[in-house]
């Protein structure tokens, strides 16, 4: 008789959690359910990533003379034996949003793009007299997007500096049923300050959200639905029934046989 109650027990409990398991719907997970065919939204294309304390920066100079512009350029040989061929040497941007550049000396940084960089740079090198035909490319080796959430950590490194939090979400393996959507925040360093904003993609209005266009270093944390811990919890409790009862039916078959 008790071992009937407890299979009775598990059967309840499994058709509690398959039902939570069906509850998930279309408008709880299904993106821009607001927009219909032909729907515009007009968009910030003009965003481009602002350089902050700790960037590193890879920044190259070149003129019609390699001769003349080998000086304004880091010798990434003397730094071979410590760092590895393989190491990128870049300028890391100091607290204060300077770097130290060859002959130029110390540059602030902080604060520009990286078109205005090049262009602040050309100025210096024609200027000053150092080059007539300066050509200067600055990329960023760290624009990196980190994601945090019950499924573990990772980065993603972000090869042209532009990246939305949708296609942030798309290129992370985009979000399980489980994920609550209107808790997926993005953590960003404003000013000194972690700020941190939820952003929901299930609506269109996530588009005019300031922090849609991501910056480097932005961290974008998920959570899970309250219920998801339960069926996790309920999952532990239906194991632990099944060794409880599987040990109730061989004491009574035991018994019996000892009768």
């Amino acid at each position: 008789m008790r071992t009937k109650r407890l299979l009775y027990i598990c059967f309840v409990i499994t058709a509690i959690t398959l039902m939570l398991n069906s509850c998930v719907t279309t408008k709880q997970v299904a993106y821009l359910q607001d927009m219909e065919n032909g729907t515009q939204i007009e968009l910030e294309n003009k965003f481009e990533a602002v350089i902050s304390p700790y960037d590193e920066l890879t920044i190259i100079v070149s003129c019609s003379d390699e001769l003349l512009a080998k000086p304004f350029n880091l010798d990434v040989g003397q730094y071979s034996n410590v760092y590895g061929n393989n190491r990128r040497i870049g300028y890391l941007v100091d607290q204060s949003g300077n770097i130290e550049f060859p002959v130029l000396g110390t540059i602030h940084v902080g604060g520009l793009t990286r078109l205005k960089l090049q262009e602040h740079i050309t100025n210096l090198l024609v200027d000053g007299g150092y080059l007539s035909d300066p050509f200067v490319m600055v990329r960023f080796q760290n624009f990196k997007i980190f994601f945090l959430g019950s499924n573990g950590g990772r980065a993603i490194t972000i090869d042209n500096e532009r990246c939305t939090f949708l296609e942030a979400l798309a290129m992370s393996g985009d979000l399980n049923v489980f994920t609550n959507r209107n808790k997926i925040a993005v953590l960003r360093e404003v000013d000194g300050k972690m700020v941190m904003r939820y952003l929901d993609p299930r609506d269109s209005k996530v588009f005019e959200d300031p922090f849609y266009m991501l910056q480097q270093n932005d961290f974008i944390i998920t959570r899970d639905r309250a219920y998801k811990n339960f069926m996790e919890s309920t999952s532990q409790l239906l194991t632990v029934i099944g060794y409880v009862s599987s040990i109730a039916s061989l004491l009574t078959a035991l018994i019996l046989l000892a009768k």
